[in-house]
């Protein structure tokens, strides 16, 4: 059984401890929450202790009326004569002035200890107050510090150290880029020239086809009399690829 609670304890503690580093400002913030809940509590018990004082306060006031009230009752038995009367009335005295003796006793006891308790819920209170300011100032602390740390990690990798390899990668890239962009600027050239080879050929052969065709139109035409054969121009000879040939 030892062992089982030992082993509870521990995983409740290392719930706590997760807690505690997960949200630290929720923890703290309950436990001033707690400590306000107990500084009512506290306030509402020191009303009621000073409802007691007040109680004996005013039990004392009754009983020095009642002294005054008996001493004089006393002396005016004294005056007329009336001693047995007036010894009576001294018993009387003498038992309130005992209780008022106790009576005011108690209430320098309660109001010195009502005092004490009231200067410790007020010290209670500030107490309190400084340390929500300080939790508040502590969470504006942490967000802070979270933030300058991940400022820090941005920094580190722009660092000198990171430097050297990033602008290394970014050299070799730029090169690999400009050395495409020049193998397909060639290639294009290339095949620039490539479409230009054979025009001329292809452009001469067109104009002797031409021209043999007006040829034998202007034939066609003398065959069936359309124009004589003098008056029938000729068209100019093309000149043909390769060496000339005489007839």
């Amino acid at each position: 059984m030892g062992k089982i609670f030992t082993a509870i304890q521990a995983f409740f503690n290392k719930f706590a401890n997760a807690l505690w580093e997960a949200d630290p400002h929720a923890i703290l913030q309950l436990e001033v929450d707690r400590a306000t809940d107990q500084i009512q509590v506290a306030r509402q018990g020191l009303e009621r202790y000073r409802g007691l004082v007040e109680r004996v306060s005013m039990q004392v006031a009754a009983e020095k009326q009642n002294v005054q009230r008996l001493e004089g009752q006393i002396r005016a038995h004294l005056q007329a004569g009336n001693r047995e009367v007036a010894g009576q009335l001294a018993v009387q005295l003498q038992q309130v002035k005992n209780d008022l003796t106790n009576n005011e006793q108690q209430l320098a006891m309660h109001t010195d200890s009502y005092n004490n308790n009231l200067l410790k819920l007020q010290q209670g209170q500030k107490d309190i107050t400084t340390l929500r300011q300080k939790a508040q100032k502590l969470k504006a602390e942490l967000q802070m510090a979270k933030a300058e740390a991940e400022i820090a990690r941005v920094a580190e990798a722009v660092s000198e150290s990171a430097m050297p390899n990033f602008t290394t990668k970014v050299g070799q890239a730029t090169e690999l880029m400009q050395e495409q962009i020049a193998k397909h600027r060639g290639e294009a050239r290339v095949a620039a020239d490539m479409s230009s080879r054979g025009v001329d050929e292809i452009k001469s052969q067109q104009a002797a086809e031409a021209a043999m065709g007006e040829n034998l139109l202007r034939q066609f035409e003398v065959e069936l009399g359309l124009v004589n054969a003098e008056s029938a121009p000729q068209a100019a000879p093309q000149k043909t690829l390769g060496p000339t040939q005489t007839q």
